[in-house]
């Protein structure tokens, strides 16, 4: 059997490709950037021409490295930066108007009017979903009402939409399908994750046509093959397209996360936090997301996800903004030459805080300084911000969930820091599992695909060959300091005047 499987990693910031081995050793990569739009302020945009682009590019540059045959590889797997909408002509495959990615803000006024309707309960119960326009279903409706002649043209069935999984495995099998796996489907605010369908009350309610909308498909499968004459890709025309996942279910996926109450976080710009739920799709008495996890050979996984919305952010303000630091490296450095944060808390709710705290009128706060207080004693608070709030999280979780937390799974980019590894896990009680392949997203994606092309038999065989880089165990008692943060979090709360 080949065994061999190329990872297309589509971010937000750039497409990049992975080649896996069987073993799960990444063996060729490449990556390209993309341009970022921003047309109003709260508005981003990308040209889904260009995510194509460089996502063909990334493609063909990977394969090249590998010195790999076409007959090697044995399938493609697909993650993707979720809830950003697309919508294209069904007969040329020319998008209409740029994908609205998942951070703009410009339905935010429909969603208040939709939540004034009594909406939200009905999109809860159905979706697992608050209502929001960070989700893909006002997007499709604003393109479809901004565009002249475009809602008329859907009306028609000459309009097709999708997330951008959709997008990408149309275009690579030369339109041949068009499909959405269901974790990507959970994130429109339009789809019913029980029943694993489109609900036809919000398709109505939102505009939003179901004959334009992808058909949902489990996560590992062959959605079609690569079209011949695809610019740069000509060699691996055949190659099956057989595995999709949203970035962060496939990063949960990556990090072997197969049983009831095993939970990953994922360290980035912000923090990313998901619970597997096996088979029973717990709605959240916190305010926290239900979503399809994936679906493999049948049987459907569900996921409990919370997010931290500014937390390597908070790095980056104390490098870029205040100047304290050149590197993130520095703040790890500056904050191990203290032996305590002098009691100095930072929370980061530049952006306002999520769950559990859901306060969008939050902001960013610094309390406890001293004349004692130093920049190494703020980089400390900085990284000791980002292990409360997830500690937040994860506390959450276990309670909504009634599944305790046994280890923390970790990945992203902070996730290389060993002081914030170390005082998470002391502030948890938990071991907290840096695995080896810390490309965890990309690797979620691969296992998709390979489980379906044979490359991996099962998730037995996954766990089995899953490598752990460093255990975590607590080492201190960080009650006090916890109970302080949230003292330091009610300073922050309500601190922006509404209107």
């Amino acid at each position: 059997m080949n065994g061999y499987v190329m990872a297309l990693d589509q971010g937000t910031t750039s497409s990049r490709a992975i080649l896996f081995s069987g073993t799960g050793e990444a063996v060729a990569r490449a990556q390209h950037p993309f341009g970022q739009h921003y047309p109003r302020p709260g508005w981003v945009e990308h040209d889904p021409r260009e995510i194509l682009k460089s996502q063909f590019l990334a493609m063909s540059e990977c394969f090249l490295k590998s010195g790999l045959s076409p007959a090697e590889l044995a399938g493609v797997g697909i993650t993707n930066q979720r809830e950003t909408a697309v919508v294209w002509e069904k007969e040329t495959g020319r998008p209409i108007y740029n994908a609205i990615v998942w951070q703009c803000r410009r339905t935010a006024d429909h969603c208040a009017r939709l939540i004034a309707d009594g909406l939200g309960s009905y999109v809860r119960d159905k979706t697992g979903l608050l209502i929001d326009a960070y989700f893909s279903g006002t997007k499709y409706r604003w393109i479809l009402d901004t565009v002249p002649g475009a809602r008329a043209r859907a009306d028609k069935g000459e309009l097709l939409c999708g997330t951008v999984d959709s997008w990408l495995i149309w275009n690579l099998t030369g339109g041949a399908a068009h499909v959405s796996d269901y974790s990507n489907c959970s994130r429109t605010m339009l789809f019913d994750i029980d029943r694993l369908c489109w609900d036809d009350t919000l398709c109505r309610t939102l505009g939003v046509p179901a004959a334009m909308l992808p058909k949902p498909v489990p996560s590992s499968m062959e959605y079609g093959k690569i079209a011949p004459n695809l610019k740069g890709l000509e060699q691996l025309a055949g190659v099956s397209v057989c595995g999709a996942a949203g970035d962060q279910q496939a990063a949960l996926f990556g990090q072997a996360c197969f049983s009831p109450g095993q939970t990953k976080n994922t360290y980035g710009t912000g923090c990313f936090t998901l619970m597997n739920l096996g088979g029973a799709s717990t709605r959240s008495a916190s305010g926290l997301l239900t979503s399809v996890g994936w679906s493999l050979r049948g049987r459907t996984t569900y996921v409990l996800e919370g997010s931290v919305f500014n937390a390597g952010s908070s790095i980056q303000w104390l490098r870029d903004e205040l100047g304290l630091i050149k590197t993130a490296h520095e703040c790890d450095i500056l904050a191990e030459s203290v032996p305590d944060n002098h009691g100095v808390y930072l929370v980061s709710a530049f952006t306002g805080l999520g769950a559990p705290h859901w306060d969008m009128y939050a902001r960013g706060a610094v309390l406890g300084l001293t004349r004692g207080a130093t920049r190494a004693h703020l980089c400390r608070a900085a990284l000791e911000g980002i292990a409360y709030q997830v500690a937040d999280l994860i506390g959450t979780m276990a309670s909504d969930s009634g599944r305790p937390v046994d280890v923390l799974r970790v990945d992203g980019g902070a996730c290389v820091s060993d002081f914030l590894m170390q005082y998470q896990a002391d502030l948890l009680g938990l071991p907290v599992e840096r695995p080896e392949m810390v490309e965890t997203t990309a690797m979620g994606a691969a296992l998709l695909a390979g489980l379906d092309a044979g490359v991996w038999t099962d998730l037995e065989d996954i766990e089995n060959s899953r490598r752990v880089e460093r255990v975590f165990l607590p080492e201190a008692d960080r009650t006090a300091a916890y109970t302080q943060w949230h003292r330091a979090v009610e300073r922050a709360r309500a601190w922006e005047t509404p209107g």
